[in-house]
């Protein structure tokens, strides 16, 4: 299956259509109650309230069609409601909707960490865990490292990006939204240069590689660490993708000093890059992988998947939750699985970066504030900054970002300088509205120049 070309998915016409100004007067009625309701302390992007989606569209209560390019930060990637999500979550509530996993187990708890063993890189003996979120999955895993090894250091790099609990956020660089006035965090947590070829200048992946293992031997010890834990390709922190050698390297380093390596795939898993995982780009075999996002259709679910050695040295009862591997979401990430499988859904990734990044790559032509272009698949960015320097252009992203909002097209931002747009489509848009989406960045650049 190629991109989808269907005119309607799911009822939704797969056609922008503004009939009001963004936000329109439903939506500002409900920011209202939102604002006198709800913390404030929980942002939004655009204050659109939507009340149907499906395939490259979300319909907002003012009537607004708007294209998707963010897919919920990298979740509905095969589509909000997909039709095999749906029926199978249908299916599920009407049985049950909740045991607890811990209390009396259900088969499809246990059919996703089948093949979650199957789908993740190597072809090792493997065991899965399910959790709520990606942050409770990193949790879990560093838990896992800590009680293989027995030691208790957790190496993560510049840039990176692994959630909003305690441990993570002191595993996450960036300080604003995420960590700011939340500290103390969680001790033992040690930070190593990343590979980032936009500013690494002559230095590459093997280099960088070096200079962060060589962080690691002087001032940690690689006795003393548990697991490194890092994104094959850096989310949050602006789709960093780390030059050819650097992630192998630092893999074979783990390897080599009985070091527990943690590939975060949250936001690059399940065929969002081309390939089911972004680790399998370079051959690498992490010992441990975790997942969410992309997993179940939009429901939340979690895993950490890995060597059953390493998964089966934590006591009985040391890993669970109430609501995790909850039976509804299992429902969804199997109908998800099956999407994907059955649509071809890496090959569909590479046929979005296919007509992603010529289009980029002309603009970036036209406007020099476009200083990079990177990323694999359906999950590309470009990198903004003041023209003939890397200085980043946070004023001119956010201007952008305001730009295609207002005109109905739903765009993301990143980076740890606020200077990086990202572009998460559905596999599902179909080819029409990409180009549309495209066109309206095109049209942003020209505004705001």
């Amino acid at each position: 299956m190629t991109i989808a070309a269907e005119r309607e998915i799911n009822g939704v016409t797969q056609e922008r259509n503004l009939i009001t100004e963004l936000p329109g007067p439903l939506s500002l009625a409900l920011l209202a109650r939102k604002e006198n309701a709800v913390s404030s302390g929980v942002g939004i992007g655009l204050p659109v309230f939507i009340t149907k989606a499906g395939g490259g569209i979300l319909v907002d209560v003012d009537g607004n069609s708007l294209i998707d390019m963010g897919s919920g930060i990298a979740v509905t990637t095969v589509g909000n409601a997909n039709p095999e999500v749906a029926s199978r979550v249908a299916a599920q509530v009407a049985n049950f909707t909740h045991t607890c996993f811990m209390v009396t187990p259900y088969e499809g708890y246990v059919e996703v960490c089948e093949a979650l063993n199957r789908l993740t890189p190597g072809d090792h003996e493997k065991r899965s865990a399910l959790f709520n979120s990606g942050a409770e999955a990193v949790e879990n895993a560093v838990k896992i490292a800590r009680a293989f090894t027995g030691r208790q250091a957790v190496v993560v790099v510049e840039h990176g990006y692994h959630g909003r609990t305690n441990l993570t956020m002191g595993m996450t660089a960036k300080n604003m939204p995420y960590k700011h006035s939340f500290g103390p965090f969680a001790p033992e947590i040690y930070r190593v240069p990343v590979s980032y070829p936009f500013h690494d200048g002559p230095h590459g992946g093997a280099e960088v590689a070096a200079w962060a293992i060589s962080r690691m031997e002087k001032e940690i010890g690689a006795t003393n660490i548990a697991a490194i834990v890092i994104e094959p390709i850096l989310g949050e922190g602006g789709f960093i993708v780390p030059a050819p050698g650097y992630f192998k390297a630092v893999a074979n380093y783990a390897q080599a000093n009985g070091i527990v390596f943690v590939a975060d795939e949250i936001q690059s898993g399940f065929a969002r890059t081309g390939d089911w995982f972004a680790s399998e780009f370079e051959g690498v075999v992490p010992d441990l992988i975790t997942t969410a996002k992309g997993i179940a259709g939009g429901m939340p679910l979690a895993a950490v998947t890995g060597r059953a050695e390493i998964m089966d040295s934590v006591h009985a009862g040391g890993l669970g939750g109430t609501y995790g591997g909850n039976p509804v979401a299992c429902a969804a990430a199997l109908g998800s699985l099956a999407w994907m499988q059955e649509n071809d859904a890496r090959q569909i990734a590479k046929d979005i970066e296919a007509i992603m990044m010529p289009r980029l790559a002309a603009m970036q032509i036209d406007h020099p504030t476009i200083g990079d272009i990177r990323g694999r698949g359906a999950m590309l960015a470009i990198e903004l900054v003041k023209p003939g320097t890397k200085e980043p252009d946070a004023a001119r992203t956010s201007a952008l970002n305001k730009f295609c909002h207002q005109h109905g097209v739903v765009t993301l931002t990143a980076g740890t300088y606020g200077n990086v747009f990202r572009f998460l489509p559905p596999l599902t848009i179909p080819i029409p509205l990409l180009e549309q989406a495209l066109d309206t960045l095109e049209a942003a650049f020209e505004a705001t120049a």
